[in-house]
């Protein structure tokens, strides 16, 4: 009975709720973290899909992600905890092997999001965020060695039916010794009340290796307050990524 209430109070929030708590805000689609934290006491679950695929010269690698989760909870009122599960497929292929790892679990995310500064003049919205990435959830096939850490601040600036916001850090991940930095920087659009659109830059810097950078740009469609749908679209710019697409949806769960 309590989750049939909440399923009410998410699609068809009540005046009262509608005057406390702002327009949900997610940190999906796009790879831009967004510095805003989860009410107190709220839980937000972000799900979706995306289809990513790689080419080069005769390699190919084409991977399904069928329900990539991010649960994130309001413990304090500066403070989220995040926890994260994907299931993923995927296929590779060459001129000399095919290999088909099968459908699995990815690494479990464990993670934070610390509220620093409120938005003040020409001064952003500022979090931190922190993740670990467990390899003992993982299926084998997608399984690291050794546990995986990324951390970075999320920025934002609201304008008139606009918002700009970009992350900067850092990352260890896939085995390697050495960090991957890592920038993103997203520009969104209110088109109407309820629909808006945004357009991504981001990338990867290795300390060892080349640069590698991305774009993409979707959509965001707010069916309520607390009830939002998103889709996407995009590719690298100077690598691998021939195309990447996807979508999901967001609710959040009041107290």
């Amino acid at each position: 009975m309590k989750y049939i209430l909440y399923l009410i109070i998410v699609l068809f929030p009540i005046r009262s709720i509608a005057q406390e708590v702002e327009d949900i805000v997610t940190d999906r689609p796009d790879e831009t973290e967004s510095a805003t934290l989860i009410t107190k006491g709220y839980l937000q679950v972000e799900t979706g899909f995306f289809y990513e695929e790689l080419k080069d010269n005769s390699f190919l690698e084409k991977t399904w992600a069928y329900n990539t989760s991010l649960l994130r909870y309001g413990l304090l009122e500066n403070l989220e905890l995040r926890l994260g599960l994907d299931v993923i497929d995927k296929v590779e292929i060459s001129d000399d092997f095919l290999m088909e790892p099968g459908t699995g679990l990815s690494p479990l995310l464990l993670g934070v999001k610390v509220g620093i500064t409120e938005e003040k003049g020409v001064l952003p919205k500022m979090a931190l965020l922190g993740h670990l990435y467990l390899p003992f959830t993982a299926k084998k096939a997608y399984r690291p060695e050794s546990t995986g850490v990324d951390f970075r601040f999320a920025f934002n600036h609201e304008f008139i039916n606009s918002n700009l916001s970009y992350n900067l850090g850092a990352k260890w991940w896939d085995d390697a010794p050495h960090a991957t930095y890592i920038y993103t920087m997203a520009y969104g659009y209110d088109l109407t009340e309820k629909l808006g659109v945004l357009v991504e830059l981001y990338g990867d810097l290795p300390e060892k290796d080349g640069p590698s950078h991305h774009w993409d740009g979707g959509f965001t469609y707010l069916v309520t307050k607390n009830f939002q749908l998103d889709a996407f679209i995009g590719s690298g710019l100077n690598n691998e990524q021939h195309i990447i697409y996807g979508g999901g949806i967001s609710i959040r769960i009041p107290n």
